[in-house]
């Protein structure tokens, strides 16, 4: 059975990870080095090593080095360092067992009002036809995900485009019909809407504030940046209109969740400056994805941006610290980590769930695996009235999990990341059993740091 042990410093920090019981351990640079040689080397070997290299260095001696021996092994016999990994067989047990659906993602618009020059869903037709969901299709969606969740009482609904707001109607009546559903079926539907924001007014505002348990509201950041891409029908920027209408917005949330989402591309591979551009008006609820795209898309990121992301991340792991302590930090997506508490080992090892638990209804009602499935002839799993029809497909991610690929197995990060998105990985490589090399890098740092930024304020403490 593997050992998982990761070692990384950063921001001044020693840190060791030990993957498979999730515990994190901030030490010194003696212990560090000798947490390292600790399965490799004998114990004559450690004590000869150490001694060499810290032989300037009066408080280094065989005596303390055979004390962090013994340190070192006192938390293996309490499963908190150099853990064995005893989940494979879990992982494929679990998605085997699992015939419930949790959620789904609602395409009531596949049309939207902008022109972004990036969109996987080609503005929104998804490569098809412009089309709105109609009041019946939403509700059959409704009524398959009541059906097909078992006992389970808390589902997720996404209104999802295009630009949901472009139907705005119909989710209004999808969400009462919803809420007529609940007590009759002893359910919990929470709902998240994902918008440009263009068409925000005060109805929209009112009800998504009483409605939406979360909101995500689509900004890249500086002027500049966001216009460069994000822009109208008519070929115009489109932050000066919807600045205003996510400011009003999220004023008006109160404590309700939402987020401020962006992408970054080459053209600002220095996304930390829009990050910061979000918080300093105010937002504090912030999330930036890379693109994923064509190599060839002229804002396609490229290996050479690589070391200047990962000082990116870096940077921005310090300034959340610094504006923590000073009283006006804020939340980056990615960064969000719960080391006591985290995740159960279900969702470490499965993921996301899309294909089994959680899949994309179309305007007409065709389910996907998920949104970044959608219009894919060959990942069409059935509609909302027949069900899954294409069982194929379906086992196929049902066997996507943190095991099901052989470069994961040994990956220090794969408790963290379930295995990596399906759909970029079969963008990437042509198999959502594949792996998409360039999103783990980055996935990894963003890990390390968000772990790091756990251990800095544990010190503070």
């Amino acid at each position: 059975m593997n050992k998982l042990v990761h070692q990384y410093k950063l921001n001044g920090y020693n840190i060791v990870l030990d993957t498979c019981s999730g515990s994190v351990h901030a030490v010194d640079e003696v212990a560090y080095d000798i947490i390292e040689l600790y399965e490799k080397s004998e114990k004559e070997t450690i004590v000869r090593t150490v001694l060499t290299k810290y032989a300037d260095r009066s408080d280094v001696t065989e005596e303390e080095i055979l004390l962090c021996l013994e340190d070192i092994q006192a938390l293996a016999d309490q499963g908190r360092l150099f853990t064995k990994d005893e989940y494979e067989n879990l992982a494929m047990d679990f998605k085997n067992n699992s015939s419930v659906v949790k959620a789904l993602c609602l395409h009531v618009a596949h049309t939207c009002n902008l022109n972004c020059s990036y969109c996987f869903a080609s503005q929104g037709k998804y490569q098809g036809e412009r089309a709105l969901m109609t009041f019946e299709v939403g509700k059959q969606a409704l009524d398959y995900l009541i059906a097909h969740s078992g006992s389970r009482v808390n589902l997720e609904v996404d209104f999802f485009g295009g630009e949901p707001l472009m139907d705005w109607e119909v989710v209004k009546k999808l969400v009462a019909y919803a809420r007529e559903q609940e007590p009759i079926h002893n359910k919990n539907f929470r709902f998240t809407l994902t918008t440009n924001g263009m068409l925000i007014d005060d109805d929209v505002i009112d009800f998504a504030n009483k409605e939406m348990h979360n909101v995500v509201l689509s900004l890249d950041g500086r002027k500049e940046i966001h216009d460069h891409l994000r822009k109208t029908i008519t070929g115009q920027g489109s932050y000066d209109t919807i600045l205003p209408k996510f400011k009003r917005f999220v004023e008006k949330r109160g404590g309700k969740d939402y987020y401020m989402r962006g992408t970054f591309t080459h053209n600002n591979v220095d996304f930390t400056n829009d990050l910061f551009h979000m918080a300093d008006m105010g937002f504090t609820e912030l999330s930036m994805e890379p693109v994923v795209c064509d190599p060839s898309d002229p804002y396609a990121l490229t290996e050479e941006d690589l070391p200047k992301l990962f000082e990116q991340y870096e940077i921005l792991a310090k300034e959340m610290l610094r504006r923590k302590k000073a009283g006006n930090g804020f939340e980056f997506y990615h960064y969000i980590l719960d080391l006591e508490n985290g995740p159960c080992v279900y969702k470490r090892i499965t993921g996301c769930g899309s294909g089994t638990e959680y899949m994309a209804v179309t305007p007409w009602g065709e389910l996907f695996p998920c949104h970044q499935f959608v219009g894919d002839s060959k990942y069409s799993l059935g509609n909302v009235w027949d069900g899954v029809k294409n069982t194929g497909i379906q086992d196929e991610f049902r066997h996507c999990n943190a095991y099901a690929r052989e470069e994961c197995r040994d990956c220090w990060a794969k408790m963290y990341c379930s295995g990596g998105c399906a759909a970029n990985a079969y963008h990437a490589t042509g198999s959502v059993r594949g792996v998409y090399e360039y999103g783990c890098k980055l996935f990894k740092k963003r890990i390390e740091c968000a772990i790091m930024m756990k251990v800095a304020e544990n010190c503070e403490e």
